[in-house]
């Protein structure tokens, strides 16, 4: 019991609680009408001009209920507990006060441990000084709890998933990290080997051909550079606090065998344009990676396609990749599984973008811009 309460008051706040966004602001809108309504309608309210001024001076606690959990959850259950000392001891309360559950269901889902034990101390206080000076009935603190308690497991249930899902995420990173350890290590073994050849290569001819060991000097230096930009690009890639997604093996020459025709699902047509030559191999392995995912998702999700279009085209500086289908259009995005997840960091980690999102006409299209040399070392 004594591992679980410390487990519980240590327990960290969720990451990146999002900051108040314009739902909060009509939702901060929507209550304040509903409070004027409830005092236009109600004719039995008592204390009308406190009832009203305490519930709307109240509302603003809902936009820094996920900042400031705990401190809005002082406030308001302090002005709703000092109140009666206006009206003499009457209760002066609105129904629209419920909007205080959304405060204890925020606790629960953004705070820390420490701020949600504070928080139930504090709540579970108020109501009983409200029982104690007779404010409160029996059946009112039952419904009272149960209603409480409601949102606090509402609370803590997606805290936990949204938890659960960060650990899945983690997960996956961590795989596609140790793949592409594993793929870097037998790209640097490769550019290894290919050196020390050379190098016995001028060694043995160095004697009779003086110029082959000057030429095998020169692919040795190519080599070697080559090994070190994918040496720095496999740290890079290992360390924890940064994304990593790109996975090198199949590259450019082998987007022509993502082209299919199907009977039973959408044909595939690949088109690539441009010079396409010299791309370094964690560049034409996302591509080829993009394609892939890309592909395999519009044949899952599509509905009703018959052609899924490839187009990969080249310039100076970018390698750009657009992949589309003819299923029908849908106003709802789809939702963002691991492997857009995974698209989108692995095209950031060379230093290029990767969207998704309904076509111009129909379909679902995925787009990815891709520099020439990678992420900058």
């Amino acid at each position: 019991m004594r591992r679980l309460i410390r487990s519980v008051w240590n327990e960290p706040r969720p990451p990146d609680p999002p900051a108040r966004v314009w739902r909060d602001w009509v939702l901060a809108g929507v209550l304040v009408a509903v409070a004027v309504l409830e005092a236009v309608v109600r004719p039995d309210l008592p204390w009308r001009a406190v009832a009203v001024t305490l519930t709307i001076g109240l509302v603003p606690t809902v936009l820094w209920r996920r900042t400031r959990p705990l401190l809005m959850i002082v406030v308001i259950f302090a002005a709703t507990g000092l109140a009666p000392l206006l009206t003499g001891g009457a209760a002066a309360e609105m129904y629209a006060m419920a909007y205080m559950l959304i405060l204890v269901y925020a606790l629960f889902r953004w705070g820390s441990g420490r701020s949600a034990v504070i928080g139930l101390a504090i709540m579970f206080g108020s109501v009983s000084l409200s029982i104690l000076l007779g404010r409160l009935a029996v059946s009112g603190v039952i419904a009272a709890f149960a209603v409480m308690s409601a949102a606090i497991a509402l609370g803590v249930a997606l805290r936990f998933r949204a938890r659960a899902r960060l650990r899945e995420l983690d997960q996956v990173k961590l795989l596609e990290r140790e793949q592409l350890a594993r793929d870097l290590h037998d790209t640097v073994a490769h550019h290894i080997s290919a050196m020390a050849i050379r190098a016995q290569a001028g060694l043995a001819t160095s004697a009779a051909r003086p110029d082959a060991a000057a030429d095998a000097l020169h692919v040795i230096e190519a080599e070697a550079a080559r090994a070190l930009d994918e040496m720095r690009a496999m740290v890079r890639v290992l360390r924890q606090d940064q994304p990593a997604d790109l996975e090198p093996g199949r590259g450019i020459a082998d987007l022509e065998q993502l082209a299919s025709h199907s009977a039973s699902g959408p044909d595939v047509h690949v088109e690539v344009s441009g010079d396409l030559h010299d791309l370094p191999p964690s560049v034409g392995s996302a591509l080829y990676r993009l394609a892939q995912e890309s592909i395999t998702n519009a044949r899952r999700h599509a509905r009703h396609a018959t052609r899924i279009e490839v187009r990969v085209a080249a310039d100076d500086t970018s390698v750009h990749l657009r992949v589309s289908d003819d299923g029908e259009s849908s106003l709802v995005r789809r939702p963002p599984g691991y492997g857009l997840i995974g698209m989108t960091e692995r095209a950031e980690l060379l230093g290029g973008t990767c969207t998704a999102g309904p076509g111009p006409n129909r379909g679902w299209t995925v787009t990815a811009v891709l520099p020439r040399a990678g992420a900058a070392t």
